[in-house]
């Protein structure tokens, strides 16, 4: 079930195409990502999608429903910089968040437990790290318990800490049930967090679907392994290599060898094939191809600035 349609949505501002026929679904229980560059029309796409902006052409709707009032409340946004009041602890501040909404006044000790802050409940926002602030914020979108999530950048700014606190927070909330979508240009934020992605470069949809298929799309390269080795004789290491059964290629890097292998290949089999033969391995790791790699093929290593 898609908890989110979108169909060929395009916004216009006069000569300049913000996005451009964009279409994609939003499975329920996932975590989206729209990925692209800054300037790539993410942040455009989300504030359409909650009726902040107008699209130029196009339609989408929640849960097959055309976005109204009703829907929109039942959907956590997080699209701006945190705004809550430096003097005020998170307590009152989420009062006036709950109290603005019109929903979620008895949720606020329990979003403040799933965001570990309880603890810090009476402390001023002004005493918060960056970290802090932004679970705060999180916490606000989580009044009223909404079932879908929409972020904008989530760990923009935050240092490594921040960074891993609400990645893990973000899984959580998965676990829990919640769909969540977030805009990122951060490729590592994407790749670990999230169950689907959507590439957008220069607001057109490049691809979209599982992260698993649009790291190893289907194809023939996409069924190959590539295997980095290493052993003390490379030179009898490679003569090995070259009569094992599935492996396709061997070619130098350095003071190793990569292998290219069929997906029947595993890289248990090459170190017991080695073995066998007299070689002991010092080296024996597969390569993933990263979604770094798979958004430069995707996007023609071309920047959006």
């Amino acid at each position: 079930m898609s908890v989110l349609s979108i169909d060929k949505l395009s916004k216009n501002y006069r000569s300049i195409k913000a996005l451009d026929n964009v279409s994609f679904t939003v499975p329920s229980q996932t975590v989206f990502g729209i990925l692209g560059p800054n300037g790539s029309g993410k942040t455009t796409l989300l504030g359409i999608i909650m009726d902040i902006l107008k699209a130029s052409s196009g339609s989408y709707n929640w849960n097959g429903q055309q976005s109204t009032n009703e829907v929109r409340k039942k959907i956590g946004t997080l699209l701006e910089t945190p705004n809550f009041y430096h003097y005020m602890n998170a307590e009152d501040n989420l009062l006036i968040a709950a109290r603005i909404k019109g929903r979620g006044e008895g949720d606020i000790e329990k979003v403040l437990r799933i965001v570990n802050l309880y603890e810090r409940r009476k402390s001023k926002f002004s005493t918060y790290s960056l970290g802090m602030k932004q679970r705060l914020a999180i916490a606000s979108t989580l009044l009223g318990d909404p079932d879908i999530l929409v972020f904008d950048e989530p760990t923009n700014g935050l240092d490594p800490a921040g960074i891993a606190e609400i990645r893990e927070l973000i899984k959580q909330l998965n676990r829990q049930g919640k769909t969540i979508i977030m805009a990122s240009h951060i490729l590592d934020e994407v790749e670990k967090v999230c169950t689907h992605v959507a590439i957008i470069q220069k607001g057109v949809m490049k691809t979209y679907g599982s992260v698993q298929d649009v790291l190893h799309p289907s194809g023939v390269q996409a069924s190959k392994v590539q295997i980095e080795i290493a052993a003390a004789d490379t030179d009898k290491l490679r003569t090995i290599l070259q009569g094992m059964p599935g492996v396709e290629s061997v070619t130098a890097a350095e003071q190793e060898l990569l292998i290219l292998c069929d997906e029947s290949v595993s890289a248990e089999q090459v170190n017991k094939y080695c073995f066998e033969q007299g070689v002991i391995l010092n080296k024996l790791q597969v390569k993933r191809k990263s979604l770094e790699t798979r958004f430069l093929e995707i996007t023609g290593k071309q920047s959006d600035r």
